[in-house]
């Protein structure tokens, strides 16, 4: 890997971004502009999809490459020593938990929301197997009903285990090129199971950690794994505006809720 894609707003502290899904950073404005009164926000798009290579071929990914990437961009935007807060959501979570085990010095405080890693959950083997079939669904009928499945997954719902197994598949796979272009298919494709594969070690990380999720997310499953990895990484468990996407739903609350709990000077 040698380039890197990121990008720069606001004056402050520098606030280390590490979106979802596949990295592309839609619908994160509103969120980067509110917190860039406060940080240095670098937002971090670890496969370039916004910064023009959306189209081109991908790989599986790996979650310490995307960890790795992240590290390099801190060193790009930072002085040597200095640390960063760091946040990151969905996917971007699981990179930030990965940071903070292999980077703890280069963080001042990470917050990583509702970060999948389903296999530290008792049920945990059942929820992998979940999200597998989640993916065999989207390379058997594409991203619209693997989409309805995960959101089935992610609630709980009881018809993960009962009638949506059973359920005829309605929709096509995807053509190489459509997938290329599409970042929801590229999650699917290249992200998902890795990074719900994905558990941190055992131990308490050397960084300052908060493992949070969406108030509107409780009785959920991304809800009751945060609240495992926060006791496994010997990190705070907090709960922040909206559901799983809140950082999307509700941007100003959720920025004044994460300048809370970093404990980063207001101005």
């Amino acid at each position: 890997m040698t380039d890197l894609y990121y990008d720069v707003c606001g004056t402050g502290p520098v606030l280390l971004i590490l979106p979802g899904g596949a990295g592309h950073p839609m619908g994160l404005e509103p969120l980067t502009d509110r917190l860039s009164e406060r940080f240095t926000v670098v937002t971090y798009d670890p496969l370039g999809l916004a910064h023009g290579r959306l189209g081109q071929p991908v790989a599986d990914q790996r979650v310490e490459e995307w960890s790795e990437g992240a590290r390099r961009v801190l060193d790009a935007v930072l002085p040597a020593g200095e640390p960063a807060y760091v946040l990151g959501t969905s996917a971007g979570g699981v990179v930030a938990l990965d940071l903070a085990v292999r980077h703890p010095g280069r963080l001042r405080h990470v917050v990583a929301h509702e970060p999948p890693c389903v296999t530290v959950l008792p049920d945990g083997e059942r929820q992998r197997a979940l999200f597998a079939r989640v993916y065999d669904t989207y390379r058997a009928a594409g991203p619209q009903a693997a989409g309805a499945l995960m959101g089935a997954v992610l609630t709980e719902t009881e018809a993960t285990g009962t009638a949506t197994a059973k359920a005829p598949l309605d929709g096509q796979p995807l053509s190489p090129a459509e997938e290329s272009a599409s970042p929801m298919a590229l999650f699917l494709a290249h992200v998902l199971r890795p990074f719900t594969a994905y558990a941190p070690p055992a131990r308490p990380v050397e960084a300052p950690l908060t493992v949070a999720a969406g108030a509107d997310s409780a009785g959920q499953l991304l809800h009751r794994t945060a609240a495992v990895l926060a006791e496994r990484c010997g990190g705070v468990f907090a709960e922040f505006p909206g559901g799983h996407i809140g950082a999307v739903e509700q941007p100003g609350a959720y920025a004044d809720r994460l300048t809370e709990v970093l404990g980063a000077p207001t101005r």
